[in-house]
C-alpha cells in the first residue's frame, strides 16, 4: 500500500486515542487520509472520563479530535458533524472503542451489563446510525468516483466501515458474558449494515484483532493454557491489525463486505461464519437421529484463549 492509497478520504476512528484504534488511525493517516479520532478518555471498565488523552493522541498524531463518548447517540452524531464540517465529508468509520467489566454470568450486575453494551454494541449502533446517512448521499452524489484503478470501477459509490470485534464473541470466554455478547452482536451488526449499505457500495467488514492492549493486559487465566496464552499475546505488536483494517478501506477491497477476519501478527484468517452443517426431520427416536445428524458437527466448549494458544507470526 503506499503512503497517498487513501489521499482524500476522511476516517472517524471511535476509541482512536489509544491501543488498537490509535494504531490504525495512524496508519490511515500514513496512508493520506484526514482522520477524526472519538475517544473520550474513559478507564478500560467505562468509569471516569478525561479529554486530555484524545487531545494528547491527536496532538501527536495530526489527527482531529474529539472527546465524545459514543454511546451517547447525540455525541456519536456530532463526531459524525464535526468530520463532514471539518474535512468536507466521511468516508472511512472504523468502530474500535470497547470496554469491559468481566464476571460469572452467576455474579453478573445488570449495570456492568448494560455499560459494555452500551460502549461495545450501542456505540457502534450510534455511529453508523448517523454516519450511514451521509454515506449513502455522498454515493449518490458521486463522491469518491473516479478514484479507484483504472478500469475496475471502483470508487463508484464509495465507503467502507470495519467493526473491531473479538473471538471472545465467537468462542466465548470465562466470566466474559457481557464483553462476548456485546462482540457477537457487533458480529450481526457488521452482516445487517452490509446488506442495508450493500446498493450503496458501501462495505462492511469486522476484524478480530490480537494484539497486546489493555484488555488484554487485564486477561486473568484460569488454566495454564490461558497463561501461556497471555504470555504470546503480549508480545503481538498493533501495527499488523492496522495495516489489514486499511487494506479494507482500499479501494481495492470494494469486492469484499459482510466478511469476518482475525488479524494475529502477520497471520490473517477468514473465519466461518454460522450456517447449517446438518439436517435432522423430527420423528422416530430423537436421540438416534441427532447422534446421527449432528454429533460429528458438535463444537467443542474451548474458550478463544485455548484455541489460540500457538506462538503468533510476528
Amino acid at each position: 500500500m503506499s503512503e497517498s492509497s487513501l489521499e482524500g478520504r476522511v476516517a472517524l476512528v471511535t476509541g482512536g486515542a489509544r491501543g488498537i484504534g490509535k494504531a490504525i488511525a495512524v496508519e490511515l493517516k500514513r496512508q493520506g487520509a484526514e482522520v477524526v479520532i472519538v475517544d473520550c478518555g474513559t478507564g478500560i471498565d467505562g468509569r471516569g472520563a478525561d479529554p486530555g488523552v484524545v487531545e494528547a493522541a491527536a496532538a501527536e498524531t495530526g489527527c482531529t479530535p474529539d472527546a465524545g463518548d459514543v454511546g451517547d447517540p447525540a455525541q456519536a452524531a456530532a463526531a459524525v458533524k464535526l468530520a463532514k464540517e471539518r474535512h468536507g465529508g466521511l468516508d472511512i468509520v472504523v468502530n474500535a472503542a470497547a470496554i469491559l467489566r468481566d464476571a460469572f454470568v452467576f455474579k453478573l450486575d445488570p449495570a456492568d451489563w448494560a455499560a459494555v453494551l452500551r460502549t461495545n454494541l450501542t456505540g457502534a449502533a450510534n455511529v453508523l446510525a448517523a454516519a450511514t446517512p451521509l454515506l449513502r448521499e455522498q454515493a449518490k452524489a458521486g463522491r469518491g468516483r473516479g478514484r479507484g484503478r483504472a478500469g475496475t470501477g471502483e470508487g463508484d459509490g464509495w465507503g467502507r466501515i470495519v467493526n473491531l470485534v473479538s473471538t471472545a464473541g465467537l468462542y466465548g470466554n470465562y466470566g466474559q458474558s457481557a464483553y462476548a455478547a456485546s462482540k457477537a452482536g457487533l458480529v450481526g451488526l457488521t452482516r445487517a449494515v452490509a446488506l442495508d449499505m450493500a446498493r450503496s457500495g458501501v462495505t462492511c467488514n469486522a476484524v478480530a484483532p490480537f494484539a497486546a492492549t489493555r484488555v488484554t493486559e487485564t486477561i486473568q487465566p484460569a488454566n495454564e493454557a490461558q497463561a501461556s496464552y497471555k504470555r504470546r499475546a503480549l508480545s503481538i505488536p498493533a501495527e499488523p491489525v492496522a495495516r489489514f483494517v486499511a487494506w479494507l478501506c482500499e479501494p481495492a477491497a470494494a469486492g469484499v463486505t459482510g466478511q469476518v477476519f482475525g488479524v494475529r501478527g502477520r497471520e490473517v484468517m477468514l473465519f466461518s461464519q454460522p450456517r447449517p452443517t446438518g439436517r435432522l426431520v423430527l420423528g422416530g427416536d430423537l436421540a438416534a437421529g441427532v447422534e446421527a445428524a449432528f454429533a460429528d458437527g458438535f463444537v467443542p466448549l474451548e474458550t478463544d484463549l485455548e484455541a489460540f494458544d500457538t506462538d503468533p507470526i510476528l
